[in-house]
């Protein structure tokens, strides 16, 4: 059977998007679900008659549908710890990045102090290193809580929310009043 196909513009064939359930699979992917099933077998969710037809369709299976199908009657499994290292580490790059988003925007007022500094002869103590510290304290407090030993990813995230949310606050103030003028 072959997908459908349209004209594009220079009467070039483009092929028609597939449905997401139609997506191919690969040999990794049957062999994970029937890992899954084998995993229910050993739980007493299957008998052996339902575990010999799934592993059979599951190798068979040429769509992610397909495998859906397989699986639609059973409950998800708790994550392998391979799973829970791979979760941890996507959300720790996230919230780093958003870490750095929120330090970098802290940050400009120190390098505006610091030319104002600057401009003005350098004289003196470096007086614009107190408002450095107020950016580094909490990247530091979230650093740590990254990549500590015992790594808080949910108090970052709160962290981060809250002071994102301050934020929003602030500007609708501003925005508000401006309104209002």
């Amino acid at each position: 059977m072959t997908p459908p196909a349209a004209r594009g513009a220079g009467g070039t064939t483009l092929q028609a998007m597939p449905e997401p359930g139609d997506v191919r699979v690969s040999d990794d992917e049957r062999e994970r679900v029937a890992r899954e099933i084998r995993e229910h077998y050993a739980a007493g969710r299957l008998d052996d008659d339902e575990l010999n037809e799934r592993v059979d369709a599951a190798y068979a299976a040429r769509t992610q549908s397909e495998l859906n199908t397989l699986r639609a009657d059973l409950p998800a499994l708790p994550a392998t710890r391979a799973e829970q290292r791979a979760d941890v580490a996507r959300r720790r790059r996230e919230l780093e990045r958003r870490l750095l988003q929120q330090s970098g925007g802290a940050l400009v007022p120190f390098v505006i102090c610091t030319a104002i500094w600057a401009f003005a002869g350098a004289s003196g103590s470096f007086w614009p290193i107190w408002i450095l510290l107020i950016a580094l304290i909490p990247l530091v407090r979230n650093g740590w809580r990254l990549y500590g030993p015992a790594p808080e990813l949910d108090r970052v995230e709160e962290d981060l929310a809250r002071r994102s949310r301050g934020g929003d606050r602030h500007r609708h103030r501003h925005g508000r009043h401006r309104s209002h003028r």
